[in-house]
């Protein structure tokens, strides 16, 4: 298993998880809310109360899901490939990492 193979499982994983994650975040909300999520949080008519709400809310539960999503990917990798990708090895940067 090389670099190729570990971009596409990674990133897919992650858009994955992405994609998932916003539909739990919005129906989530349209339950407790009871209306339709923010649609542009920079938009001056949503209420500072919602903005945040979203912000805070869909980035930490998108964060977390991306986070756990890429870890299965690499142990996953790592059990078929016996070593871990060449991207997590130490002092290399991940897959969506800054």
């Amino acid at each position: 298993m090389g670099k190729l193979v570990w971009k596409v499982m990674g990133s897919g994983a992650t858009e994955f998880a992405d994609v998932a994650a916003r539909k739990l975040v919005t129906t989530v909300w349209r339950v407790a809310v009871g209306k339709r999520p923010p649609g542009h949080i920079s938009d001056p008519r949503v209420s500072w109360p919602a903005a945040i709400g979203w912000a805070a809310g869909s980035g930490a539960v998108v964060g977390v899901a991306r986070l756990l999503a890429t870890r299965k990917a690499a142990a996953y990798y790592t059990k078929s490939a016996g070593h871990p990708p060449e991207a997590l090895q130490e002092g290399q940067l991940a897959v969506g990492s800054l």
